[in-house]
C-alpha cells in the first residue's frame, strides 16, 4: 500500500497559525462561552462579537418568558446585568468583548424582528476590526436570533473569504432532534462542506467552568428550559471547518 496523500492525512487538523487570533461570533451574551469556552481559554486573546445585546432600558411588566426564568422582575436593567455577567465570563477565559446593539427578538413584535440584512454590515466591520486568523460562527439552530446570526455570518464569510471559517455547535439547541443534521445538510448543498476538526481545548476546561458560572441569570433560565447542566458536562466542544469539497467531489452535494 502506498503512502497516504499529505492532503488526506491533514484532513480534520487545524494549523496552529490559524488559531493565532480567534474571533467568535455569538448570538447572545453567553453563547460563545457555552459553545467555545474551553477553546477561548486555551487560546487567550480572542475576540467575542455578540450580535444581540440590545433591548429596553428596563424589563417590561410582566417580564418576557425568558427573563422571568432568569430571575428578573419588572423594572430591572436586564441587559446591563447580562453585560456584567458576560464581561466577567470573558475575562475568565482571556477574551475581549465586542457588543453589537441589535435587539433580541424576545423584546420585539414578530414583524419587527431583526433580520440578517440588518446585521451583516456591523458584523463585517467588527470581524474585520478583530483582524482574525480564524472565525467561528454558530450553526444557528432553532432560536430566531441564532438563525439570523448564522445567516449574517455566512454573508460576511463571503465578503472575507481569505480567513478560515468554522462553525461551533449551539449548546442546548444542538440536542433538538434533527436540528444539527438539518443545518449541516443545508450547508452541504450550498457547497460549504462542514467537516469536524480537532482543535486542542483540554487546557481550558476548568477556565470554561469558571466562565460559565459567571452567567448566573442565564444559568437559571437554561436549566429551567434546557436542563443545561448535564448537557454541558457530557458534551465536548466540537468545531466544523466550512470549506468547499475536495476537487472532484462536488457532485455529491446534489446526489
Amino acid at each position: 500500500m502506498g503512502k497516504p496523500e499529505a492532503a488526506m492525512r491533514d484532513w480534520g487538523l487545524v494549523d496552529p497559525s490559524e488559531s493565532t487570533r480567534i474571533a467568535v461570533i455569538s448570538p447572545h451574551l453567553d453563547d460563545a462561552v457555552l459553545g467555545c469556552g474551553a477553546l477561548l481559554a486555551t487560546h487567550p486573546g480572542a475576540t467575542v462579537i455578540t450580535v444581540f445585546t440590545g433591548g429596553p432600558a428596563q424589563s417590561c411588566d410582566p417580564p418576557t418568558h425568558w427573563d422571568a426564568f432568569a430571575g428578573f422582575v419588572a423594572g430591572d436593567d436586564v441587559l446591563g446585568a447580562r453585560k456584567r455577567e458576560d464581561a466577567a465570563a470573558l475575562a475568565a477565559v482571556g477574551a475581549t468583548a465586542v457588543w453589537l446593539d441589535h435587539w433580541e427578538h424576545q423584546y420585539l413584535e414578530r414583524p419587527d424582528w431583526v433580520g440578517a440584512d440588518a446585521v451583516v454590515d456591523s458584523l463585517e466591520a467588527a470581524v474585520r476590526a478583530s483582524r482574525p486568523t480564524m472565525v467561528l460562527m454558530p450553526f444557528g439552530l432553532a432560536n430566531p436570533d441564532h438563525d439570523v446570526t448564522h445567516q449574517a455570518a455566512i454573508e460576511v464569510r463571503g465578503r472575507i473569504p481569505e480567513v478560515p471559517w468554522f462553525c461551533y455547535e449551539d449548546t442546548g439547541y444542538k440536542h433538538i432532534p434533527g436540528m444539527l443534521a438539518w443545518r449541516v445538510a443545508q450547508l452541504f448543498r450550498r457547497g460549504l462542506w462542514p467537516t469536524p476538526v480537532a482543535i486542542p481545548t483540554g487546557a481550558g476546561r476548568d477556565a470554561k467552568a469558571s466562565a460559565v458560572a459567571c452567567y448566573g441569570s442565564q444559568l437559571l433560565a437554561l436549566e429551567a428550559d434546557w436542563l443545561i447542566g448535564p448537557k454541558l458536562a457530557g458534551s465536548p466542544e466540537q468545531f466544523w471547518r466550512l470549506a468547499p469539497p475536495p476537487s472532484g467531489w462536488e457532485g455529491l452535494s446534489t446526489d
